[in-house]
């Protein structure tokens, strides 16, 4: 399966404002390949400065950049056919079909790719929680201090080790293919972790003295002050 972690920086929030830097990486079976896709756009517009505060990039770093139309054929080419995995989609995918919709022609990302929003997933895995990705990276332990500014590439690669994390996966470069074949599949994996019933009949059965029953009990009683409605008094 062939994967595409994409985020963008943009001039702004809301209608009018534009794409200035797109980033990717590429994942082939739950592994990094080391393929990227990296590149900042002329919006052709000014940068709020509330947006330049997250990112940094600055107009004048803007000015000798491509358009999109420009660049929007190779971007479509590393993308297509892939699944793109976005923290919060929604507003990705919207500034990119804004600017394909302005070059006429061209397809929705919808039509070139299906989508998976990690932010849904997150809220999903860790729900009443905080999960924007730096809530994330601390969350799984994924070193990210060298992100003083937010950076399309920087956090598409962010993004590529929180979301294995998050999905139980592998994380590391792997670009010999000899090497994933000799991987275990994630059949496989979850079939290791299956006891086999011959062997768990004979796996011995140790109780509890007294003295463990009663902390046992005491902590039970601390929990059940805690909360008016626990499932073991169900």
């Amino acid at each position: 399966m062939r994967q595409v972690v994409l985020d963008t920086e943009t001039t702004g929030i809301g209608e009018g404002h534009k794409i200035i830097e797109i980033g990717c990486v590429e994942l082939v079976n739950r592994k990094l390949t080391g393929r990227h896709y990296h590149q900042y756009v002329n919006p052709q517009r000014l940068v709020d400065p509330e947006a330049m505060e997250v990112h940094g990039i600055t107009d004048e770093f803007l000015e000798d950049k491509p358009l999109f139309g420009e660049v929007a054929n190779d971007f479509i080419e590393f993308i297509k056919g892939s699944q793109l995995v976005i923290h919060n989609a929604p507003f990705d995918v919207g500034f990119m079909d804004r600017e394909f919709a302005a070059l006429r022609g061209y397809p929705k990302t919808a039509d070139i790719c299906t989508v998976l929003d990690t932010l849904t997933l997150a809220r999903q895995i860790h729900p009443g929680q905080r999960n924007s990705l730096d809530a994330l990276c601390r969350r799984y332990g994924i070193d990210n201090s060298h992100r003083e500014l937010h950076g399309a590439l920087l956090d598409s690669e962010i993004l590529a080790d929180v979301y294995l994390f998050m999905t139980g996966g592998q994380t590391a470069l792997t670009l010999d293919s000899k090497e994933e074949d000799d991987q275990p599949s994630e059949q496989e994996l979850l079939k290791s972790l299956v006891v086999d019933p011959s062997v768990a009949a004979n796996l011995p059965i140790y109780g509890v003295n007294s003295k463990e029953q009663e902390g046992h009990e005491a902590f039970i009683q601390m929990l059940s002050g805690k909360c008016d409605n626990v499932l073991w008094k169900k």
